[in-house]
């Protein structure tokens, strides 16, 4: 009888689990395909069928959220106590708990620290300082966040400061065999290069004399210990990797060297799904891996558990336009269920407003069975949030951006961790000028420039200059701080003496509390100390929540288990002398007089170097915390945003997933990015986002949008209007009208319980009562879902009328008052505006909605004069444009320029309507009042005109100079019970 944990494999999965252990395998899955449940099964497989141990099995992921859920099924499989045993975790983790045992076999010391991004920021701005004069004279700009990101690509291609400074001046091929091409980001001008170069080397310089590593270096000297060192990784008998089509050079070295022992393999990932080039990943890492391990395997998961048939029909044909793609498709065992939605909008302002919306209007019709929490919005970039926002607000609708601040990066939570930085590692700098003043000690930037200076003097940490100062064992500084610095010193000692006792880091944070009256402190100095100081008690829940994993790693590390040392620790040790009793060696006449200190100082130095690499409480709590770069904010953010609408990037939300996903701007310019180098990473980028969806999925765009203050005109993506042109049926522009049927095809999907009817009835009564679309006003499912029935019959305007359109298929229009022509329509969408030329005569094509509707706003297209007047599809126009229905309308512009728009807002319910022409007040500029006497009025002096129907009203605006001294204006009403113009 087969295992439980191969049980509702399907039989793509089940090959993969049962693969051979012995041949290298890629996992190739596609999104929803169920690769984490592949993966933990195989590790189960892997222990209860081939009998590996769970400590020789190495399980990589990419973040600590993934890592804990892989952790949370395995134990489900194999029972928490084998699970804790398989090394799980990031590739950074990873490497930071080997350095933390191998420290000195790449010239470490075990107590480094890990700098933040942060931290590091504030380091390249030192370093930069220097450079500033220079830039100023060539007019030059350099930022640190430049140099960090090309420090960063240089590391994680393996290259060192000099290079980086080869590659970088030379354009010379990279050093390493089988590295990718230079990034192009890195060329920069020439003396940017060098003196990016030359900050580099001396920014590890100081990483080291400080004794610390940033996240990259975790992997470089991750990589030279495992390259370096085999019998550091004769432990492991077989790798895991997930999201393998993330990992950049270095991962995969790493990779590599720890899988040569075993040559034992298995990588999960999606080529597909590679959108992470920026970040330097090489999706070209599958093919090399096929080069080093040739017998590799590769298994296709291709069933989707996530979306429906129509959400993944339309997403599939997006990514399969890049034809160097790996062939393969998706299909799922849910039915098609609602078309994707894809909207075309005038203006972002109403595009927004249509999102916030249709969001309220899908709550309301699936009778709440979609919450709030249900919702993503997701953005290309962060910038386009502030609209989305604002759109929401006002609809009072609830929402989260995700990756919001972090709560590792708030300010209450770097000072805490920097005094038990300081206290595991004394030389690390950026801790100890953080905190050397807090709380306030009224000691300045030049006094902790003068502890600094001091410190390299003696060749001394500074914390040890600060003890002696205090000690009185070597001179004050000028001003004075002996006095000043009781507080400081007193405190690390004594947290200092409970580090190493082995006391939890919870109990060591609140012990660091009282000592530095760090409330006092912040009730002191933050107007919102209350929010900051729950942010210290959730870092003492965090610290309690890791001291339960505790145990069990430090036993592992200090155990010195043979598979994992390795003999050459013992060579190392055993050439150090014993430790003796130096003072009875000295009465006793066997060694000379005043050797003994030194020799007692070099037992000493044994002694601190051995508590160096003894891994304690304190030091892999620091590293935890520093390594939870994906904890977003407290855990109570967690409960809200189950009822909060989500904003996030299309990066942030790889790996997650929503009922109803809105994607808006689907524009050239934002998909893909004006900025991007790699058009199909893009194309992939916009394809993961898709997928995101399980029932409902919505594209958007604008024809204009403001860009730098200016409004610009924009269109539809090539990434879809490829599409829609090679299969119209793919989209609608129909918004779902969320019947029986369609929620109960939603509730199946979503394995969710279907809401009662009399319930649905009820909301969506209320919606109705209380809320109203924008971009159509009310009972807006029946407006879209039930168009007029079209007449092929052209209709022609009159020469100088400003109106509603009609329900024609075919549009006519000569003008001879105007330059540019605005179409409204009987939803009151804003719709278009057509330029036109004095003095020429030519016909052009307008977009119409597939339901014709309404106008799409986009750029007119001008043909040859030698086209007839428009008629339904004349030789030679194109029946659509970006998958958008085209039809044609003749227009006529005249020598005089003139711009009469007219808006019709709506139809009146109550109407009051002159039935003959109608005299305006000559003294008036605006009358909103009904109009109830006919006759004729000069109207030279007015700019505009308002009139008033009932409730309702109309606008029409003369601009400029298109009235002229004693024009007449006559407005007359027309159209039927279903649209309504006016004549002018």
């Amino acid at each position: 009888m087969s295992a439980h944990y191969l049980q509702n494999l399907n039989p793509a999965q089940l090959r993969s689990v049962e693969h051979p252990a012995n041949i290298p395998l890629q996992i190739l899955a596609g999104p929803g395909s169920g690769k984490t449940k592949v993966l933990t099964s195989r590790i189960a497989h892997l222990i209860a069928h081939h009998a590996l141990p769970p400590s020789s099995i190495c399980a990589v992921t990419f973040t600590n959220k993934a890592a804990g859920e892989m952790r949370a099924r395995l134990a489900t499989l194999i029972g928490e106590e084998r699970t804790s045993q398989v090394r799980m975790g990031t590739f950074h983790a990873l490497c930071a708990a080997f350095l933390r045992r191998h420290a000195r076999r790449v010239g470490l010391e075990g107590n480094f620290t890990v700098c933040d991004a942060d931290e590091s920021k504030k380091l390249v701005a030192k370093l930069l300082k220097p450079y500033k004069e220079v830039l100023a004279e060539s007019n030059l700009t350099l930022k640190e966040g430049t140099v960090l990101s090309m420090m960063s690509k240089a590391k994680a291609k393996g290259y060192t400061a000099g290079d980086a400074l080869r590659i970088w001046t030379e354009w010379k091929a990279p050093p390493r065999a089988g590295a990718s091409k230079v990034d192009p980001d890195m060329f920069l001008p020439e003396d940017l290069k060098r003196i990016v170069a030359w900050i580099y080397k001396e920014y590890e310089k100081t990483l080291r004399d400080t004794n610390s590593l940033d996240f990259d270096d975790l992997l470089l000297f991750g990589v030279k210990l495992f390259g370096e060192h085999k019998k550091v990784a004769t432990w492991c008998r077989h790798v895991l990797v997930d999201e393998f089509q993330d990992t950049n050079t270095m991962q995969y070295d790493l990779m590599r060297h720890i899988a040569a022992p075993s040559r034992c393999v298995t990588v999960v990932g999606d080529p597909d799904q590679s959108i992470y080039g920026w970040r330097s990943a090489e999706i070209q890492n599958l093919a090399h891996m096929q080069r080093d391990f040739p017998s590799t395997v590769q298994i296709f998961l291709e069933q989707n558990y996530r979306s429906t048939a129509s959400i993944l029909a339309a997403s599939v044909a997006i990514v399969s336009q890049d034809k160097t793609r790996i062939p393969k498709t998706l299909h799922t065992t849910h039915p098609a269920g609602p078309q994707p939605v894809l909207y075309s909008f005038p203006m972002d302002q109403i595009e927004v407003s249509f999102i916030a919306a249709e969001i309220k209007r899908l709550v309301a019709y699936t009778g709440g069975m979609l919450g709030w929490g249900d919702f993503v919005v997701l953005l290309r970039y962060n910038s386009l949030s502030r609209g989305i926002e604002n759109a929401l607000r006002k609809e009072g609708i609830p929402n989260r951006v995700l990756a919001g601040h972090r709560f590792f990066e708030r300010m209450e939570i770097k000072d805490l961790l920097a005094y038990l930085q300081l206290v595991d590692n004394p030389h690390f700098l950026p801790a100890f000028s953080r905190i050397i003043n807090v709380p306030g000690r009224t000691i300045g930037e030049k006094t902790v420039s003068e502890l600094l200076l001091r410190a390299e003097e003696l060749k001394l940490s500074p914390v040890e200059v600060t003890e002696r100062i205090y000690d009185g064992k070597v001179p004050d500084i000028k001003p004075p701080v002996k006095r000043k610095l009781g507080p400081f010193v007193e405190a690390l000692r004594t947290l200092r003496k409970l580090a190493n006792e082995g006391t939890a880091p919870s109990k060591l944070i609140r012990c660091l509390l009282a000592l530095v009256k760090y409330e006092d402190h912040l009730r002191k100095t933050q107007p919102d100390w209350q929010s900051r100081w729950d942010n210290v008690l959730e870092l003492i829940n965090f610290a309690s929540e890791v001291e339960g994993g505790l145990v069990d790693q430090i036993s592992a590390s200090n155990g010195l288990e043979d598979e994992d040392r390795g003999v050459d620790d013992e060579e190392e040790w055993d050439n150090e002398p014993e430790e003796l009793d130096w003072e009875e060696l000295e009465d006793e006449g066997l060694v000379e007089a005043g050797k003994a200190p030194a020799a007692k100082a070099k037992g000493k130095a044994k002694e601190t170097r051995a508590i160096n690499d003894r891994d304690t409480p304190l030091r892999l709590f620091l590293q935890a915390s520093m390594l939870s770069t994906d904890t977003e904010t407290e855990k109570n953010d967690d409960k809200d945003s189950k009822d909060k609408v989500t904003i996030a990037t299309c990066h942030a939300a790889k790996g997650l997933e929503w009922p109803v996903v809105m994607i808006p701007a689907v524009e050239p310019g934002v998909f893909p990015s004006s900025r991007a180098d790699d058009i199909e990473e893009e194309r992939r980028l916009l394809y993961v986002a898709c997928t995101r969806a399980q029932g409902l999925l919505y594209l958007s765009h604008s024809t204009s949008r403001m860009f730098l203050g200016e409004v610009k005109p924009a269109g539809l993506s090539e990434f879809v209007s490829a599409v829609v042109l090679q299969n119209k049926h793919l989209f609608t522009e129909r918004l779902p009208a969320l019947s029986r049927h369609d929620r109960t095809l939603l509730a199946k999907v979503l394995q969710r319980t279907l809401p009662d009817e009399s319930e649905v009835s009820r909301q969506i009564a209320e919606y109705k009562r209380t809320a109203k679309h924008p971009a159509w006003g009310d009972n807006a499912v029946f407006a879209v879902n039930k168009p007029r029935p079209q007449s092929s019959e052209p209709w022609t305007f009159p020469s100088s009328f400003q109106g509603a359109l009609p329900d024609r298929s075919n549009l006519a229009l000569n003008l001879d008052v105007a330059t540019s022509v605005t179409f409204s329509t009987v939803k009151d969408t804003f719709a278009g505006s057509v330029p036109l030329q004095p003095d020429r005569t030519r016909q052009c094509v307008m977009p119409l909605s597939q339901s014709h509707d309404r106008v799409v706003n986009a750029p007119a297209i001008h043909l040859p004069r030698s086209y007839p007047s428009a008629v339904a599809g004349p030789s030679g126009i194109p029946s659509s444009i970006n998958g958008i229905t085209m039809k044609s309308i003749n227009i006529t512009a005249p020598t005089s320029p003139a711009t009469v728009p007219l808006r019709v807002r709506d139809k009146p319910k109550s109407t009051v309507m002159p039935t003959t022409p109608t005299t305006l007040p000559s003294s008036s500029v605006t009358s909103s009042s009904p109009i109830v006497s006919p006759g004729r009025k000069n109207l030279a002096p007015l700019a505009s005109v308002k009139l008033a129907g009932g409730k309702r009203r109309l606008d029409t605006c003369c601009k400029g100079a298109c009235l002229t001294a004693n024009a007449q204006i006559e407005l007359k009403p027309i159209g039927d019970d279903n649209w309504l113009g006016y004549k002018l």
